[in-house]
């Protein structure tokens, strides 16, 4: 009897287990599901579709020793650049990671936009933009931005705009896809994780950044955000 007892109760816990499993991916699926409908809605396919915004903000990406952009982030930047010059925007929101000495995303992004002839005084930089809920959250209170167009790849753009959105900001998003990139599948499946993070953010738990001053509007002078005044 007492095998028989122990196998039906394992069968119990192997079937609760089953159910708990999947009613989690369903709601991974469900909230994934609502943030992609949610944010291709703010969504256009060129630069020529966008609306005139305050400011581009532009999403970091990874940046190589020596300071080279990746294929990655140099498109973002490339997009940016290109709503600037096409008057879509007036300053560009440059966020990314800069919280170690020895890892700085958006000086080097600085650098490159300046090199493709932005002005320095219309070039933002967001040292912490750690993540996409912290880059949206303090692009609205740190940065005061009221309108603008998001600039990432497509895999990202769904979540940045929906982000965007949910936390006031009157924005849509631009596809930086310039390039076919190797590590594309990673980065969809990556973000089937990271959007599930961005409800829980979003909707749930509303963390602050670690730092959200002091105040600078994006209506004044990029170079208050520049902390490297030789360049």
């Amino acid at each position: 009897m007492v095998p028989i007892v122990r196998n039906v109760r394992l069968r119990r816990v192997v079937g609760a287990a089953a159910l708990v499993a999947a009613a989690a991916v369903l709601i991974v699926l469900m909230v994934n599901l609502k943030i992609i409908r949610g944010g291709q809605v703010g969504i256009v396919q060129s630069i020529d579709e966008a609306p005139s915004s305050q400011t581009a903000v532009v999403l970091g990406a990874k940046v190589f020793d020596g300071g080279g952009l990746s294929y990655v982030l140099a498109d973002r930047v490339d997009t940016g650049v290109d709503l600037y010059r096409t008057g879509k925007v007036k300053k560009l929101l440059l966020t990314g990671d800069h919280g170690r000495t020895a890892y700085d995303e958006v000086n080097n992004m600085r650098r490159y936009a300046l090199s493709k002839g932005v002005p320095p005084e219309d070039i933002f930089m967001d040292h912490a933009g750690f993540n996409t809920y912290d880059s949206m959250y303090r692009a609205r209170d740190v940065f005061e931005v009221k309108s603008a167009i998001i600039v990432t790849q497509k895999f990202h753009l769904a979540r940045s705009v929906y982000t965007a959105r949910t936390l006031g900001i009157d924005a849509v998003g631009v596809p930086a896809d310039k390039h076919i990139y190797i590590k594309a599948a990673l980065f969809d499946a990556r973000e089937i994780l990271a959007r599930t993070k961005a409800f829980i953010q979003l909707h749930i738990t509303h963390p602050k950044p670690r730092f959200l001053r002091p105040k600078i509007p994006i209506t004044g002078d990029g170079r208050l955000t520049n902390d490297n005044k030789d360049v």
